[in-house]
């Protein structure tokens, strides 16, 4: 990173930023496309200022503050859930693969039926692998986009991605990607789905 000019990749990237925009809610190419095309969108610094570009609105510093303002009352909800159903996010479980390093030989893992994910990879095969990764890899559309040692990070880069691409949420996360649009980093369009409406409705209820 440190031999690129980051300055001028910013500089380009905001002079081109019109024409992609189009491009991508016209044309809705491919990922691969795209990234081939402009590979700064494979930088984290990048995909945050075309977010911010898109909805003036700092990705993560938002994001963080309202993590912090709502965890309490969400571990309080997934708890009565889980208690109720026997179930804990069992959609999220739906995002994750698991890539082991001693065990899979080649160099990289076989991700291209993965429309969107977060790829957990680890040297050891343990239980422990799904909750301390060595990296995450935010994969779309089969591509390995970026890599982050946080789980947290790399959801809300993958968030991002998807919003700042024109990407359509996949079926079985939808809710909590629009939850995360229209609840977490308060970009509504007026339409909440009845779950979203109630898990936000739960959310800021005064006990």
């Amino acid at each position: 990173m440190s031999d690129k000019n980051l300055p001028l990749i910013g500089k380009l990237m905001q002079t081109t930023f019109a024409l992609r925009r189009k491009e991508v809610i016209s044309d809705e190419p491919p990922v691969g496309e795209i990234l081939e095309r402009c590979p700064a969108l494979k930088m984290e610094s990048q995909i945050c200022a075309e977010f911010h570009g898109i909805s003036n609105t700092n990705l993560k510093n938002h994001f963080y503050a309202e993590l912090d303002q709502h965890v309490p009352r969400l571990l309080s909800l997934f708890r009565r859930k889980a208690v109720r159903t026997g179930k804990v996010a069992e959609d999220l479980s739906q995002i994750f693969r698991v890539y082991d390093l001693q065990v899979v030989q080649s160099d990289e893992p076989d991700i291209d039926g993965i429309p969107v994910g977060l790829l957990l990879i680890s040297a050891n095969s343990t239980d422990a692998t799904f909750f301390c990764p060595e990296r995450i890899a935010v994969v779309l559309e089969g591509n390995i986009v970026i890599e982050f040692p946080t789980f947290a990070d790399a959801f809300v880069v993958l968030f991002a991605l998807i919003y700042a691409l024109h990407l359509s949420y996949p079926k079985a996360l939808a809710n909590t990607f629009d939850f995360t649009q229209k609840v977490l980093m308060g970009l509504e369009d007026g339409k909440l789905k009845p779950m979203v409406l109630s898990l936000k409705n739960d959310l800021l209820a005064v006990e």
